[in-house]
């Protein structure tokens, strides 16, 4: 942790205004205040027990005990009060984020058939009802989104599992996402280490996952400067690695995109969550993406992490188990 990162952590009035809360009901706040009443409290006590108490063991350990005590409430409430803060945050990344992400496909879609009942067409029909086919896409996907969160949290996610190869998935994700890597213009490269075998896992699930982050990956690296590749060359590029471990394929996605802020990483399989990078290229998303995609990977018996530095790039990676 840097220190920029650090005193952003230890900034109490900046943070409660992120959570978009009061400064009281801050956790860190409570907490310091907590801190506080727990010293005073201790030395209080030392005082009455000397005086009222003449052995200075029994002072000693009455004092650890109210101390352990203490610091046990003090947990407790900050932790409820953080359950809050954070609840108030995804409410309000989930109104904002669900508002913006309707009401523009919403708008265009307004605007395009004002034109096309006014006869004032400045484009072919066939231009316009591809509009239209786009933007009732995008509000179906945030739909899909918010029904397969609203899963998760109720009963799960229903797998169908088999044995597959995951090669000819990340084949068919790649052949479908060939027209916007060209239009970012991006290198996509894939790479293999050792010879994968089958895995186990719900393969339309498994391509959601990367569909999802090779998504992020064209989005965020064709938004950003040309970087400095291995090669000296000048460009963006996307790298695909696939390596054979002992019980689980990993997969990794390297990219040379704007990369997130330190501040932003641990919040970045949350819910609703759009790090302030996002937010700044303007990108779509709802912020459910990393979220599903983590879901799918973890009820497959797998993990996903990532590693990331702002304005070079991130690297998301997961791992499935093999078929037996």
């Amino acid at each position: 942790m840097d220190f920029k990162h650090l005193r952003a952590e230890l900034n109490i009035a900046e943070q409660a205004k992120k959570y978009g809360i009061p400064l009281w009901q801050h956790p860190q706040f409570l907490f310091l205040v907590m801190g506080v009443i727990i010293i005073l409290s201790s030395i209080l006590s030392y005082f009455i027990g000397r005086r009222y108490i003449a052995d200075p063991e029994v002072v000693a350990l009455s004092i650890m005990g109210l101390t352990i005590v203490l610091l046990i409430l003090a947990f407790i409430i900050t932790r409820s009060f953080e359950r809050l803060a954070e609840a108030s945050r995804l409410k309000s990344e989930f109104i904002s984020i669900v508002s913006h992400q309707l009401r523009s496909p919403l708008s265009n879609m307004k605007w395009i058939v004002e034109f096309l009942v006014s006869g004032k067409n400045r484009r072919s029909q066939e231009e316009y009802f591809q509009m239209l086919l786009e933007n009732s896409s995008r509000m179906q996907e945030l739909i899909n989104d918010l029904l397969t969160v609203s899963r998760i949290e109720e009963r799960g996610l229903v797998s169908q599992k088999k044995e597959f190869a995951f090669q000819d998935v990340l084949s068919e994700v790649v052949s479908s996402s060939q027209p916007m890597i060209r239009e970012a213009n991006i290198v996509l490269k894939v790479e293999t280490v050792g010879k994968p075998q089958n895995v186990f896992a719900d393969p339309q699930q498994i391509r959601q996952v990367l569909e999802n982050l090779l998504d992020n990956a064209i989005k965020y690296t064709g938004k950003a400067k040309e970087a400095t590749l291995k090669d000296g060359t000048r460009g963006r590029t996307i790298t695909m690695r696939l390596k054979r471990e002992a019980k689980h394929l990993r997969f990794e996605i390297e990219d040379t995109g704007v990369g997130i802020p330190q501040a932003d990483k641990k919040f970045i399989f949350q819910k609703f969550f759009r790090s302030a990078n996002a937010l700044r290229q303007e990108t779509q998303g709802s912020g459910l993406g990393l979220y599903i995609a983590r879901s799918i990977v973890k009820s497959s018996g797998g993990k996903m992490e990532f590693r990331s530095t702002e304005h070079k790039g991130s690297t998301f990676w997961f791992t499935i188990p093999y078929a037996s």
